[in-house]
């Protein structure tokens, strides 16, 4: 067998065996049988809602554990038309096999992914907060080319950006953002990001052309959807209002319309300038309070279940999980998993989905990486 293909069938391999843990594939198999069950059961309709959620757990099983068969099926008759061919010495065809077998292997990874965003909020949209370290101007810019990475990892998945709540730098990028990222799986996919990310590059704000490390840090969190009541009591809510920044028109600027509210009990702070009427952004900011509330139950199940969690941290050094190096070599690595990148203009412009799938593998088998930063 050709090392080309050898490397394929282990990619595919490796995609299948991982499924399978992640599904806890005897388990799985009965669950379904239980779910087909109910959905022939015709009282199931009496509850709409809870129909719907008999349903929809039902439809990512079965599709998961197809893709699974599928996958394993196609492996095994691809190598062996391949075996076939080599035997035959029929060159022509073992390179069709080949091709076939690195087609299925970049499908792998597409059905692990898809498979791997069953969590309870992961199909949810997403808030995506940025915020600038320590170091001025230099943090600040790189919070802003975080703000825009994202925003266009998002652009090249078809969702839409909402700019929930901006505060600019004095000279350059931003002090912090939250982005409201709308489209399906976008919680899935952009939970992984949350924690610091550092940046080293020659400072374009340092006239002596020094080499800069900056960082930032990125807290990701659902949208919670109408049906998922999360109760909040007024009594443990400060709410403060000031004058909004940035564009907007004059009467943004000129009134106290952002609403600032704070959770007394987890100091939790949420804010929204981006409307023009107090009423509104204080429903807003109420939306990501709870958001950020169901968030940090997630993170505690998770913690429970001694899956691996961003945490958030301090800004700074030793906390990062990824870093962007631009001078004087190019290259991204991930801190967590060991994933790289030799492009990060290609990275910065969006290009995110194979960090994004090492981690949320990560979190399926809990392996730990060794993983030294770069300087």
């Amino acid at each position: 067998m050709r090392a080309e293909a050898q490397a394929h069938i282990d990619q595919v391999n490796a995609a299948t065996a991982l499924l399978r843990r992640f599904l806890d594939w005897d388990r799985a198999l009965r669950r379904l049988e239980e779910l087909n069950q109910k959905v022939e059961d015709p009282s199931l309709w009496n509850d709409p809602k809870a129909a719907q959620e008999v349903m929809r757990e039902r439809r990512r099983l079965d599709e998961a554990i197809a893709a699974t068969r599928k996958l394993e099926t196609e492996l095994t008759d691809t190598v062996e038309l391949i075996e076939m061919a080599e035997a035959e010495g029929d060159d022509g065809l073992v390179d069709d096999g080949v091709k076939a077998l690195a087609d299925l292997a970049e499908r792998a990874e597409k059905d692990k992914v898809s498979a791997l965003l069953a969590g309870e909020a992961d199909a949810n949209n997403s808030y995506v907060e940025v915020n600038s370290g320590a170091g001025g101007t230099e943090s600040n810019d790189w919070a802003g080319m975080l703000q825009r990475m994202y925003s266009r990892w998002a652009e090249r998945h078809g969702m839409k950006v909402e700019l929930v709540d901006f505060h600019s730098g004095e000279q350059a990028g931003i002090k912090s953002a939250t982005l409201l990222v709308k489209g399906e799986n976008a919680y899935g996919n952009l939970k992984v990001e949350s924690g610091v990310h550092r940046l080293v590059r020659i400072s374009p704000y340092d006239s002596s052309a020094r080499r800069h490390t900056s960082f930032a840090s990125v807290w990701v969190y659902p949208e919670v959807d109408d049906d998922i009541d999360i109760e909040v009591n007024e009594s443990e809510l400060r709410i403060d209002t000031y004058r909004a920044s940035g564009a907007g028109g004059q009467h943004i600027n000129t009134t106290d319309s952002a609403v600032r509210i704070t959770h007394i009990p987890t100091n939790i702070v949420v804010q929204c300038q981006n409307q023009r009427s107090q009423h509104k952004n204080k429903a807003e900011a109420m939306k990501q309070l709870k958001a950020r509330l169901y968030e940090a139950e997630l993170q505690k199940r998770e913690a429970e279940a001694n899956a691996t969690a961003a945490a958030k941290t301090d800004i700074g050094w030793g906390h990062q999980i990824r870093s962007y190096v631009l001078q004087p070599y190019q290259l991204v690595k991930d801190l967590r998993t060991g994933m790289t990148s030799t492009a990060p203009g290609d990275v910065l412009d969006g290009d995110l989905d194979r960090f994004m799938a090492a981690a949320l593998s990560q979190r399926v088998t809990g392996e730990k990486v060794d993983v030294e930063d770069v300087d």
